[in-house]
């Protein structure tokens, strides 16, 4: 939410590394819509979301981070060569944490997010390499 300004600066910056991939953050997964109206945002989230995608596209960044729930909406507004990064990603059954917007990483990669971020589901599991495996299982084919 720094405008266009900042993010066109970030794009700029990077050029200098050309494998450097600039991401907008949309909306963080912790806030709903009412969060939204507190801070004075008079959109709900999906559009909120939407809204800082267009600007991210036209500053030049190569991609968002965003909900898993955003990222069909994201891809169609997007397209295909955008990068989609996923927090908020949990394995079914798992508690979403103070994420209010959250999704498994099988339904963030088939709603065509191209990465998933998975921290809480395995950092905070009792078994953490058995969480991990379940995640990978969960993205096998």
């Amino acid at each position: 939410m720094g405008g266009t300004g900042i993010m066109s600066a970030a794009v700029e910056a990077a050029r200098d590394f050309p494998g450097l991939r600039v991401l907008a953050l949309t909306v963080v997964t912790s806030m709903t819509d009412a969060d939204l109206a507190d801070i004075g945002v008079g959109y709900a989230v999906d559009e909120q979301v939407l809204r800082l995608a267009h600007l991210a596209r036209k500053a030049g960044c190569h991609g968002v981070v965003a909900s898993p729930q955003d990222v069909a909406a994201l891809r169609g507004t997007l397209g295909p060569d955008a990068l989609i990064v996923t927090p908020g990603v949990t394995l079914s059954g798992d508690s979403p944490a103070e994420h209010a917007r959250v999704g498994t990483p099988r339904a963030a990669i088939t709603a065509g997010a191209s990465h998933v971020v998975v921290g809480r589901t395995v950092t905070r599991a009792g078994d953490p390499a058995a969480a991990f495996r379940r995640v990978r299982t969960s993205l096998a084919p």
